[in-house]
């Protein structure tokens, strides 16, 4: 891979995106079937998927290194310096069940865009979608070796890349508790974390309540909250707060409920009946202790309803923790102050958002929450693929985005040269 021409590279993943958006019915149905993704979601998925491997196939052309002016030490006259940014080899990427496509492809077309090869480890439950891709991406020219997908059990799997001599990194997306084991286990191998979150929103007065209670709602119960930047604690300035839980209950209560092969299915189920019934118990536990739930919550196998919470307590899972569910939470507070305190009083920092028309408070807010990304006006959910994504706290290490995922996947070689 290493020899391939920074042309070649870019030629293999045009062709890739193009073999995608040629097959891209036979992805999103393939989503849908291994994860219970609506099938109007996994489209999306497809589609962005695509802007992936196309952006990755941009930055394999502007892969390059910098001069470095020596002659400016008075010992170095007559010294010429520059870097070559190199490829780091073999990469392990390890992705999890809720993106099975587009967050593969967030790893695997960067690390091939570089110049790297990478061993695949995908979900347990989504490995269909991980062997069609790699599929495509032989079809596509790739050499043979320079993907391979290797379903199986964490275990099993896992610790092989974790431990092979071979693997220079090891790039995963799941759980803090996981990647914290990893990065314990890893040595000296170069990690990027994407880790969990618990995504904040503060909502201020000066801004149409029903229309951001839309667009928080929408944000909250995607793929049934199983999204890493899901909407999931929600600050509303008191004076607003009642209005607010009143049109964001009604949003969420309006969201089409139905096998995830309708297209016009907005809330389908979990990943499994075992995190149906864990959200729930979050819920209910929430609620015993003083929270109030403003829907009924239903619960049949693996289908779990939207839960809208007001008042959950402050060391209750359902504000600690990622929910990882159909559940937001939403509590008053009196000033932007305390709202930044409680956005940050929080073990991630994944991205937050923050809707307002002050332009002090949105610049307030920007600077104070400590997380990856700030949005204004914008819920945390939003992501551009070519954006610098990644977070702080339990919420990771290092960034993604194709540009970005590049410059951690090469190393800069320092040429010296006596003229």
């Amino acid at each position: 891979m290493r020899t391939l021409s920074r042309h070649e590279r870019a030629s293999i993943l045009r062709r890739a995106a193009q073999l995608l958006t040629e097959e891209q019915d036979l992805f999103a149905q393939a989503i849908t079937a291994e994860s219970a993704k609506p099938l109007r979601e996994s489209r999306t998925e497809v589609q962005r998927g695509i802007q992936t491997i196309s952006v990755s196939a941009d930055e394999a052309l502007r892969l390059d290194g910098d001069m470095v002016p020596l002659d400016a030490a008075p010992t170095a006259k007559g010294y010429l310096g520059f870097t070559l940014r190199e490829p780091l080899g073999v990469i392990a990427a390890i992705t999890p069940f809720n993106f099975p496509l587009n967050l593969c492809l967030h790893k695997i077309a960067p690390a091939l865009a570089a110049g790297n090869t990478v061993v695949h480890k995908p979900a347990g439950t989504t490995p269909i979608t991980a062997l069609l891709l790699a599929r495509l991406f032989h079809e596509a020219g790739l050499p043979p070796g320079a993907l391979n997908t290797i379903p199986g059990p964490s275990k099993e799997v896992g610790d092989v890349l974790l431990e092979h001599v071979a693997v220079q990194m090891i790039t995963f997306t799941g759980s803090a508790a996981v990647g914290a084991e990893l990065r314990q286990r890893a040595g000296l191998k170069r990690m990027t974390l994407e880790l969990g979150s618990n995504a904040a929103v503060i909502v201020l007065p000066d801004v149409s309540i029903p229309e951001v209670a839309q667009r928080c709602a929408a944000a909250a119960y995607a793929h049934s909250g199983q999204v890493c930047i899901s909407v999931q604690r929600i600050y509303v300035h008191q004076d607003v707060h009642a209005s607010f839980v009143e049109a964001f209950t009604a949003a969420a209560n309006g969201l089409r409920k139905g096998i995830p092969e309708d297209p016009e299915t907005q809330i389908s189920c979990l990943i499994s009946e075992a995190e149906s019934e864990r959200v729930a118990s979050w819920v209910r536990e929430a609620t015993e202790a003083g929270a109030i739930l403003h829907t009924p919550l239903r619960r049949d196998g693996a289908k779990l309803t939207p839960a809208v919470v007001t008042s959950a307590p402050q060391q209750s899972k359902l504000i600690r923790q990622e929910v990882f569910g159909p559940v937001a939470a939403i509590n008053p507070i009196a000033s932007l102050d305390d709202a930044i305190a409680a956005v940050n009083d929080s073990d991630y920092g994944l991205q937050a958002g923050i809707f307002t028309q002050h332009l002090p408070s949105a610049w307030q807010a920007a600077r104070e929450i400590h997380t990856g990304a700030v949005l204004i006006n914008e819920t945390p959910q939003f992501r551009a693929d070519h954006m610098p994504y990644g977070g702080v706290k339990l919420s990771g290490s290092g960034r993604e985005g194709p540009r970005y995922a590049i410059q951690e996947m090469t190393e800069p070689k320092l040429i010296v040269w006596k003229l």
